[in-house]
């Protein structure tokens, strides 16, 4: 709730900047979403621990699924107020309605000894786990607005936007492993089998590594092309900025895989840490490289990926070390 009145103000404070309207629109709907996810991260949290991944796999498609038919009734009927297409955003979130039962909890039983974390651990687990992947999202999802802020044209803005729905596409995907994976992982830490932990390690630097230099690659020399066909030809990145999200995008996945091992080792703060040293030089490119804004926030997007992922690398790998003491 406080997250949601904080996104609405800051949206109103800064609607101008933000939206290039005066209006209480879409600030509203900035609280509306914020409170909205966070409902539907309570319903998948709960489908996940009950290991009802048909459920679970429902709501995710389902939820999209409501937005593309809301905004294609719009487009059929001649509807363009990007309000209209806000709201079916937020109707995406009606799936939550589908699970009730998922809002009912329960008392658990006494799982201390089976390897759960322990209750008197279960906050400050929730509030790294939390604050880290707020981060990441903000990272993720948030170039857009800073480009707004540092004086970025209506034009850039919508094609940056757009360039991030595009090579984020896979990301969002990969958010469906999340839940079976988490498992996984764990069961893995709990059976201390450091030697399948180090392999998946490995593993992951290499498919990060490789990913990179692919997504660099279609992004130069495809992402124009496939942006334009996709959003317009109006909308358009140049070749070396769509490089630069693509790598970081790629990343961006990479560090998802490392962040469900690094929770699964228990160690949610490491997330917090990964974000917060990755965004030092993040900054130190934006503000000192001397670039244009939109070539500044690129860039800083791919740096403050990158370096996340080899941070949180170097987290889990000491993690592993330790486990196999």
């Amino acid at each position: 709730a406080g997250l949601a009145a904080a996104s609405a103000l800051a949206s109103w404070w800064l609607r101008a900047d933000l939206f290039r309207l005066d209006g209480w629109q879409f600030p509203a709907l900035a609280g509306a979403v914020t409170a909205s996810a966070a409902l539907l991260g309570l319903v998948r949290g709960v489908l996940s621990a009950r290991r009802r991944f048909g459920a679970l796999a429902v709501n995710l498609v389902g939820e999209n699924a409501v937005r593309c038919l809301v905004a294609a009734g719009l487009a059929l009927t001649g509807h363009d107020s990007p309000v209209g297409y806000g709201l079916a955003l937020l109707a995406g979130y009606g799936v939550c309605l589908t699970r009730p039962s998922a809002l009912r909890l329960g008392r658990a039983p006494d799982n201390e000894g089976d390897g759960s974390p322990r209750a008197g651990s279960a906050t400050a687990f929730l509030a790294g786990a939390g604050a880290g992947q707020l981060l990441g999202q903000a990272v993720l999802t948030g170039g857009a607005v800073v480009l707004a802020l540092a004086g970025g044209t209506a034009a850039q803005v919508t094609s940056l936007f757009a360039a991030l729905a595009l090579f984020r596409a896979p990301y969002t995907l990969g958010v469906g492993m999340v839940a079976p994976l988490t498992g996984w992982f764990t069961t893995l830490v709990v059976a201390r089998d450091t030697a399948r932990l180090h392999r998946v390690l490995t593993g992951l630097i290499a498919v990060a590594l490789a990913g990179a230099g692919a997504a660099a690659a279609i992004g130069w020399w495809l992402g124009g092309p496939l942006v334009a066909g996709l959003f317009g030809p109006g909308v358009r990145l140049a070749d070396h900025q769509n490089a630069l999200v693509a790598v970081g995008s790629s990343f961006a996945i990479a560090t998802l895989i490392a962040t469900i091992v690094a929770l699964a080792h228990g160690r949610p703060a490491a997330l917090v840490r990964a974000w917060l040293i990755a965004l030092v030089p993040g900054i130190g490119v934006f503000a000192l490289g001397g670039w244009r804004p939109l070539d500044a926030t690129c860039a800083a997007f791919a740096v403050v990926e990158a370096v996340a992922f080899v941070v949180l690398a170097a987290e889990i790998r000491r993690a592993n070390t330790t486990l196999a003491r």
